[in-house]
């Protein structure tokens, strides 16, 4: 994912002179972009194609925390997903990753901002798909991590993944029993996005559950951080 011009991004935001001002300017980096007024629009999509989604929320019809449900847990694409809203509240941001954002950035925006962080989370994708060359898998127990489908199975059962998942699952599998703190993974993962701590739990706990019966091994060690741990 590290040409520009093969990435392809989906606007969606009720207010056309937004998707017109993204359009222009993430054109201008030599991005893709296409965009739509409603998430009903984006529907009619071949969604697919593209690698990276900036959603408005609050839109007439389905607002955007459905159409991220609809992108990651129906249809289970792997894309990355941004919210660019007005809703700004800790509430509002921790609902947004707790639905599978990758990133979320409240209205007004820079546009230099916006430019900014898809450019760090797409050097942390490149960073997620150059684990490939490693090792085609990390087992542990009855857990296994494919390392070039980005997926979970569990007891033979695929999970899908979102790129932050796959990546706190990644550290911990490479490293069991150590313990990684909020600010490691903050470290790690977001970098130079700004995300409070608590994003980093939201996202434990979306794993924990992915990990069926192993969850109760995903541990929390109350004032330092998480680990994964086998009996």
């Amino acid at each position: 994912m590290n040409s520009y011009n093969a990435i392809h991004i989906l606007v969606v935001d009720d207010e056309e002179d937004i998707c017109e001002i993204l359009k222009f300017n993430l054109e201008s980096e030599g991005y893709n972009v296409d965009t739509v007024n409603s998430a009903e629009e984006a529907m009619q999509r071949k969604l697919d194609k593209y690698h990276l989604f900036l959603l408005d929320i609050m839109m007439k019809g389905m607002s955007g925390y459905r159409l991220a449900d609809e992108i990651r847990k129906k249809r289970k694409q792997d894309a990355l997903v941004f919210f660019i809203t007005a809703k700004n509240t800790e509430n509002d941001k921790l609902t947004g990753f707790s639905v599978g954002a990758d990133d979320y950035i409240t209205k007004p925006f820079s546009i230099k901002e916006v430019v900014a962080r898809i450019k760090a989370v797409l050097r942390r994708s490149d960073h997620t798909a150059d684990v490939a060359s490693e090792q085609a898998s990390i087992k542990m127990a009855g857990i296994e991590l494919d390392i070039e489908k980005k997926r979970l199975i569990v007891d033979g059962i695929k999970e899908d993944l979102t790129p932050i998942e796959f990546q706190l699952l990644h550290i911990m599998m490479k490293n069991p029993g150590r313990i990684f703190g909020r600010e490691q993974f903050l470290d790690y993962i977001w970098r130079d996005v700004n995300v409070t701590d608590r994003t980093v739990d939201v996202h434990i706990t979306r794993l924990r559950k992915k990990l069926g019966s192993y969850g109760k091994n995903l541990i929390t060690r109350k004032g330092y951080g998480y680990c994964l741990e086998m009996d």
